[in-house]
């Protein structure tokens, strides 16, 4: 073929699958990013900062692992932790409190990686706890997609119809291919209106945010998000990249994520962390039958964000002038799988059904309490159910393991 002389045999694949992880892992959940963002505080201008700052820091983390290691280790923004924040109040100190506590956030996952009991401690909480926390942190975003049936029926009845008919048929690409649907009908209601987009508002530029540490945002921003972050995304992603057969390097990776995650705060970052669902993009058979070069995956989708973090401004500029509850609608579809995945691992254990209901109705019902959110609440109300009604129906541990 002609790409011979330029394509190493078999180097496509890796590349390909490098460029598929960065697409997938962008497209399916900025939506999700920007929505939290905005529910904390952030200004448009603020919110568009963050989904730079972090596209970025993403891409240039994983080409430093993936240099330095040879493994296909992903990193992400935090979904179920921008989901946590689209579900949350604005702080009383605004949105400089709300970036103390990403600041925060980042500090935490550094120092988990350099204290190993605290990774101990963070391993130690029910896991069906933090995923009913998780989902009843995702139902009113999981909510929107039917609720806007009421309120725009015509713009997003294609939106729909699209995620689920590539659900059925290519799953992995529903949510971008939504996204796609999305952004056609946010065009031809512009160009109905006549409405026009300044070419200067198409380029990102950061936003410098001065962090306030406020303890309330700590209690009931950083705490959670740390909580859902590792739960969901940073002991996931260890355990995809096990099932695959390799061995995440977790203390560099933690301190790769930690720091990123303090980098990106000032800027509206909200938290880095391992890849979790679309690692298995980087390190599985997609990416080549030579599992020695898979790295090349993971590096490539390391330059794939950089290049997004260069279009990540007209994205923004375009979902911004969409109608109310459409982008809020493909925010939801984006969540539907999550959220299914953690309503099974919350009720699963029927021992544990008590405490995870307590702490799934919690956490979905917007409670704030000395202005610190419902996930904590949730977080502490089922550990109180789980420590009184359920401490009698646990097995007792068998040695040590």
């Amino acid at each position: 073929m002609h790409t011979s002389s330029t394509v190493r045999p078999g180097l496509h694949e890796p590349v390909l699958a490098g460029v598929v992880t960065a697409l997938v892992g962008f497209t399916s959940s900025f939506a999700v990013v920007l929505a939290g963002l905005r529910a904390t505080g952030a200004s448009p201008e603020q919110a568009a900062s963050g989904l730079l700052a972090l596209t970025a820091v993403v891409g240039l983390g994983i080409v430093l692992l993936a240099l330095r290691f040879r493994l296909p280790v992903t990193l992400s923004w935090s979904t179920p932790g921008a989901a946590l924040l689209a579900g949350a109040s604005i702080p009383a100190g605004g949105w400089p409190a709300a970036v103390g506590a990403f600041l925060v956030t980042g500090l935490l996952f550094a120092l988990t990686g350099a204290v190993p009991w605290l990774g101990r401690v963070v391993a130690r909480i029910p896991q069906h706890l933090a995923q009913a926390m998780l989902a009843g942190v995702l139902l009113p975003l999981c909510l929107a997609p039917f609720q806007s049936l009421g309120t725009i029926p015509l713009l997003v009845l294609p939106v729909i119809a699209v995620w689920l008919a590539a659900s059925a048929v290519i799953p992995k690409w529903a949510v971008p291919l939504a996204l796609v649907a999305a952004l056609v009908v946010i065009g031809l209601q512009l160009a109905r209106d006549g409405t026009g987009i300044d070419p200067a508002d198409l380029v990102p530029t950061p936003v410098f945010t001065v962090p306030v540490l406020d303890p309330a945002a700590v209690v009931g921003i950083a705490l959670p998000l740390y909580v859902v972050t590792m739960a969901s995304q940073n002991l996931p992603g260890v355990a995809v990249l096990k099932s695959f057969g390799y061995r995440t390097p977790w203390r560099p990776a933690l301190a790769v994520t930690g720091a990123g995650t303090a980098l990106v705060a000032p800027f509206g970052g909200h938290a880095v962390n391992l890849a979790a669902l679309s690692a298995a993009l980087s390190a599985g058979e997609g990416a080549g039958e030579d599992r020695d070069r898979r790295w090349i995956a993971a590096l490539t989708a390391g330059f794939s964000y950089l290049v997004l973090a260069a279009v990540s401004g007209a994205l923004v500029v375009v979902v911004g002038a969409a109608p109310a509850g459409l982008v809020e609608a493909v925010a939801g579809l984006a969540l539907i799988s999550t959220m299914a995945t953690a309503v099974t691992a919350a009720f699963g254990d029927a021992t544990g059904r008590m405490s995870g209901a307590v702490t799934f109705l919690l956490a979905a019902s917007g409670l704030s309490v000395l202005g610190i959110g419902g996930a904590f609440w949730a977080l502490v109300g089922g550990l109180v159910v789980r420590a009184t009604l359920e401490r009698t129906t646990r097995p007792r541990p068998r040695g040590r393991h």
